[in-house]
């Protein structure tokens, strides 16, 4: 990949589309959604082929699970950038404003960040998702897939851009992806080291991913996290409650980064609880259980050091016990990547207390974290979970991708 041509070209549209009024870009952003809806035959057909080979290389099936595209995803992925279309755009927000005492007048606007980078694994959803954000907040966006999605990918991008080229005002060259090579990495080591080209890089995948972009970035990076969550089930507890909402975060998408991977139980309840988890799992769920968890389970097998912070992203789960709700606190935040944490408990004090002390993005009362979404909490689509505290922090919507600049007026004053 020539970095600096590439980018040169997504700088020129990031420019084109920063003189964009919303009308014009939500008539582009239209012509996409109807151009995803007509095209989806040839969508799947990519992506079976992507399926196919995954499975030919033994990858599992949560991962397949996550790389999969169907009809009824498909319509998700439209209806996500349709809520998209429909949302304020920021770009020329006011965020504050006022007059100095000499008169001038000094307003902070929002403005794109300008050219964006995402380096992510398996999800071709993502692929729209990133690009309709990035469209619609004024930024143009380059595209590093895995190699296990490439072939979804290049068609989906084929899509878009196809459609852009096709209404007036749309700009193709907003959006570009990269060739994936097997085994060849040098690619994303052009877009960590891309200073002054790229503005900002979003990483989304699993740890190893994450922490390469991290640790080897000189460009500004919007750290997203994996996924180690925890359900702590507390001696208040509704228990049929804990086993609906342990069953919805375990089992309905374990490969997903909002799905728990383990479950912290006081001891108080632990005798009566985890007999009732494990008839919930109903030998579903592979459990790892520490010393006092496992006398009261029939199939669990011993947990290690390893599994209490680890993401499986499968059928597994590690259960822990503690005796205080301030021991599961601290067990939680020793353990746990900052992204989504639940409390099962009817005290109003120990719920208050587990959100103001647990250290994550999203921090849940009675209900599971698979909620931790940027369609759920009402964004349209998501760039990622954000588990740092610069910026942005949580599902990461729109806004995300601007910042501020200040426009001050003034009519002759002189310092």
């Amino acid at each position: 990949m020539d970095i600096k041509k590439t980018t040169d070209s997504l700088r020129t549209a990031s420019q084109k589309l920063a003189l964009q009024n919303a009308c014009q870009k939500n008539a582009a952003l239209n012509a996409v959604a109807d151009a995803l809806d007509k095209n989806r035959a040839s969508i799947i057909a990519a992506n079976d082929t992507d399926v196919k080979n995954a499975r030919a290389a033994g990858i599992s099936e949560s991962i397949i699970d996550r790389l999969l595209l169907d009809d009824k995803r498909i319509n998700g992925i439209i209806a996500s950038l349709r809520e998209v279309i429909g949302q304020t755009d920021p770009v020329g927000e006011e965020v504050a404003g006022w007059k100095t005492p000499n008169g001038m007048t000094i307003r902070q606007v929002r403005v794109p960040l300008g050219v964006v980078a995402l380096i992510y694994e398996n999800r071709p959803n993502v692929t729209v998702d990133a690009f309709s954000l990035a469209y619609k907040s004024g930024n143009a966006i380059l595209l590093r897939g895995s190699s296990s999605s490439y072939v979804s990918n290049v068609e989906i991008v084929r899509v878009i851009k196809e459609a852009l080229a096709g209404v007036e005002g749309g700009v193709p060259e907003a959006i570009e992806l990269v060739e994936v090579r097997d085994h060849d990495h040098s690619d994303v080591d052009q877009i960590l080291n891309a200073v002054g080209m790229i503005d900002v890089c979003l990483p989304r995948g699993g740890k190893k991913l994450i922490q390469n972009v991290v640790q080897n970035a000189r460009v500004p990076v919007i750290e997203t996290g994996s996924g180690v969550c925890h359900l702590f089930i507390d001696e208040s507890a509704d228990l049929e409650m804990a086993c609906r909402i342990a069953e919805n975060a375990k089992i309905r998408r374990p490969s997903v980064c909002n799905a728990i991977e383990c479950i912290v139980v006081h001891s108080a309840v632990a005798e009566k609880f985890l007999p009732m988890l494990e008839k919930t799992f109903a030998g579903r769920v592979k459990l790892h259980a520490d010393e006092r968890a496992i006398k009261f389970l029939n199939s669990a097998i011993p947990a290690t050091d390893e599994d209490f912070g680890n993401e499986y992203l499968d059928y597994e789960c590690c259960i822990k016990v503690v005796d205080s709700i301030e021991e599961a606190i601290e067990y939680i935040n020793t353990h746990n990547t900052k992204h989504s944490e639940s409390i099962i408990s009817q005290s109003r004090a120990n719920t208050r207390l587990f959100q103001s002390m647990i250290d994550a993005s999203c921090v849940y009362v009675n209900a599971s974290t698979r909620f931790t979404d940027g369609g759920e909490f009402g964004f349209g689509a998501e760039l990622g979970i954000s588990t740092q505290k610069l910026h942005a922090r949580g599902p990461m919507g729109i806004k995300v991708l601007t910042t501020t600049k200040y426009l001050i007026d003034g009519e002759g004053q002189i310092r």
